[in-house]
Formats: structure tokens, C-alpha cells, sequence
């Protein structure tokens, strides 16, 4: 009996190395992408992420102007006259999966432009979707929690998980008003070109786009998005003063991100004068290098240059009044 156990132990920790081994040499050689991205997070680990290239001063920015900076990927803070929106808050060194103890996934190569100690109070969260570079929990755990969030549909269960107690669920044509300290906001989700699940449930969740109002001006926010003819469909509910738009992530995934030409087309199909972009050189997502979004951008705009607000994570921008 116990010669048995020895042999099967044996045999155990044998098939236990083969597989081992045969999984390094999988991870070592194959081109398919799952491989590909293991190979890049482990080599990514010891990378130092660099500073922001611009420190903000949100503390000194005018309520009586539209004043907007790119914290980095897809976080911006805006302070529309007063009211301060802060767009898909994510923090961290990395996005991704969540352990409690740290985060399994990408890793930032540019620190955010402001922690969340110096960003001034925030009136509003303001999600687009699900996704984990989008909706990050341990940056949202960091906010008090009867912030009022405004968010996709389907997602209430994740701001319950992020201690926020004050959140409102939008669909495509739902607009809500904020009643705030300095006058109200009004919020309107719209349609994009995306998805919503959150990895590991397959359960479908929204993804919205979302217009601003206040004071008589507007702001359109993309969130993620491909392609499409639906912002062509908001042109008569302008005319919006800037369009952030994401331009990055787009090879291979083209069906759910646009490239930077075409976020140039859906923000002037919309109607926008000014462009922000963002969900770029912040973590690597996809396959195009991590300066080319900005570098097609600029040469999208080369004709009228002045359209393209921010280029560094850090820079703030004003609008000049209408």
C-alpha cells in the first residue's frame, strides 16, 4: 500500500513538471494573444511608471468658466462653472482584477496627473460602463460615499460593492438632474458603439455616452466607443462647446473603439468645436503603439489645429466662451 502511494506520488509530480514545463514553453513561444499578453505583463512588472508631465492646479481654476483636465485614460476633471464632474476615476498603479490585497492587470505608464488627495471635492461621478478601466473599485472605495454617481445600466450592484450609496442608473435617452451646491447639472446618457460585460459574469450590462448641461452649454463625454451613426443623431441637441473622445485601443479592436480619424469624424457628426482626447497613453490595451493615437490625431487635425485641446496627461484646457 504504501509502495502504491510512493508510485502514484511519483507519477503525480511527474505529469505536475510535464505540464509546468510544457506551460513555459507555451508561454516562451506561442504567438497566440493570451500568451502574448502574459508575456507582456511579466516583462511590464519592473517598468517604473513616470510622472505626469503637467501638475494641475484645479484649486485656482474660475467657476465662472468650463475648465477641463486630463488626469489620465479616461479620467477627466471638469469644472463646469462651478460644478465638478470627475469621468471614470481610475487611480491605481494597475487596472484590472481586484484581489484585495492589489490588482492583476495593466500597469500604468503615466502616473495619474493628481491623486485623489489633491483632486478638490467632487460633485459628481460620472461612469460610462463596466469595464475595469473604466469602473476601477479600489479608486471609487477612495471617494466619500454619498458622492452622487451617475452610471450605465446594470451596474448599480458594482457601485454597491464600491461603498457608494448615492447612485443613479441611466439608459440611452434617460437624462437625470443633479440638484448640487452650485447650481444643477444635467445629465443625458446616449448610445455608443460598445459593450458592457464585466469579467468573469457574461451578464449583459450598459454602456452610455453622456451630455452635459449648464448655464446654457453643453459637454459631450464618449466613454468607450466604435464607430457609429448615432452621434450624428445628437448634432441637433448642441451645439457642444468640446467632445472628449477616446482614440486609442483600436487595433484589433477596431468593432469597439475608433481610431483617432474617426473620433474626429463622430465629434464633428455631433457637432462639437473642441476635441479632449483621452483613453490613451496612460496603460496598454491593445496592439497600436502607445504614441501613435495622438500622432494620427494631430495629423487628423493638421488642418485646423487649434480644435485639439489637451495632447499630455496633466494639461487643463478652457474653454473660451461661446
Amino acid at each position: 500500500m504504501q509502495q502504491d502511494r510512493r508510485k502514484f506520488l511519483r507519477r503525480l509530480l511527474a505529469g505536475l513538471g510535464l505540464s509546468l514545463a510544457a506551460g513555459a514553453v507555451w508561454l516562451k513561444t506561442s504567438r497566440h494573444r493570451s500568451a502574448r499578453w502574459a508575456r507582456h505583463l511579466l516583462k511590464d512588472s519592473g517598468r517604473p511608471i513616470q510622472p505626469a508631465p503637467v501638475k494641475p492646479r484645479p484649486h485656482e481654476w474660475s467657476d465662472n468658466a468650463i475648465t477641463l483636465c486630463w488626469i489620465g485614460h479616461a479620467t477627466v476633471l471638469i469644472n463646469f462653472y462651478g460644478v465638478r464632474i470627475l469621468t471614470d476615476p481610475a487611480f491605481g498603479d494597475r487596472i484590472g482584477l481586484s484581489l484585495g490585497v492589489g490588482t492583476v492587470g495593466p500597469k500604468r505608464y503615466v502616473a495619474p496627473a493628481l491623486t485623489v488627495g489633491e483632486l478638490p471635492s467632487v460633485d459628481v461621478l460620472l461612469l460610462s460602463h463596466a469595464h475595469m478601466d473604466h469602473l476601477d473599485l479600489p479608486t471609487l472605495r477612495r471617494f466619500a460615499g454619498k458622492t452622487p454617481t451617475v452610471t450605465a445600466k446594470d451596474t448599480s450592484d458594482l457601485l454597491r460593492q464600491a461603498r457608494l450609496v448615492n447612485g443613479r442608473e441611466l439608459g440611452w435617452g434617460d437624462r437625470t438632474t443633479l440638484r448640487l451646491a452650485n447650481g444643477d447639472l444635467e445629465i443625458e446618457a446616449v448610445e455608443v458603439k460598445h459593450w458592457g460585460q464585466r469579467w468573469p459574469s457574461e451578464a449583459p450590462r450598459g454602456y452610455n455616452g453622456y451630455l452635459l448641461r449648464r448655464e446654457g452649454r453643453a459637454l459631450l463625454f464618449g466613454g468607450d466607443t466604435a464607430d457609429t451613426p448615432r452621434f450624428a443623431d445628437l448634432k441637433a441637441r448642441g451645439p457642444f462647446a468640446a467632445a472628449i473622445m477616446p482614440i486609442g485601443a483600436y487595433q484589433p479592436w477596431i468593432r469597439n473603439h475608433c481610431t483617432p480619424e474617426q473620433a474626429v469624424a463622430l465629434a464633428d457628426a455631433a457637432g462639437a468645436h473642441y476635441l479632449v482626447p483621452m483613453h490613451h497613453q496612460t496603460f496598454k490595451l491593445s496592439d497600436e503603439p502607445m504614441q501613435e493615437p495622438l500622432a494620427r490625431l494631430e495629423a487628423a487635425l493638421q488642418r485646423e489645429p487649434e480644435r485639439l485641446a489637451l495632447k499630455r496627461v496633466g494639461e487643463s484646457f478652457v474653454v473660451p466662451r461661446a
